[in-house]
């Protein structure tokens, strides 16, 4: 199947504002700090007890939900900032260690910690001088 790209199309779309969808997308930044990953998401203004963090078969989870309604009387003038439910997923890669994960929302910004799995860490190889070690076993795949 040929897909053809058209920049005036999408310049157009970009150009009738915002989406539900667009809008309701949750920013993240993602990196790793020595032997653990660091995941900062931005959701300001929720209430801490609708966060949700969850890890299921090496999948991170980020759920949370901000409501507001006007008072009585209120007059609506302007409405731009998302309400709803918002989830962001991240698929963790084999190696990490899901059962030591960390989360803090603070100054509406999640952090949550992965480490990296014990067996998963670079380990140093001691080399020998001299005689070679026994080979048994290894299988020459070259």
């Amino acid at each position: 199947m040929l897909m053809r790209f058209d920049p005036f199309r999408e310049l157009d779309r970009l150009s009738q504002g915002p989406s539900w969808q667009m809008r309701n997308t949750v920013p993240l930044d993602v990196y790793r700090r020595g032997d653990k990953f660091v995941v900062r998401v931005d959701l300001p203004g929720i209430e801490p007890s609708s966060l949700d963090v969850t890890i299921e078969k090496n999948v991170l989870t980020v759920k949370a939900e901000r409501t507001w309604a006007p008072a009585d009387g209120d007059e609506i003038l302007v409405s731009e900032r998302p309400q709803g439910t918002f989830t962001r997923r991240l698929f963790l890669g084999e190696g990490l260690d899901t059962e030591h994960v960390a989360a803090n929302y603070e100054q509406g910004v999640v952090t949550i910690t992965v480490p990296v799995a014990e067996q998963a860490k670079a380990r140093k190889v001691e080399v020998t001088a001299g005689a070679q070690p026994e080979l048994s076993g290894i299988i020459d795949v070259g």
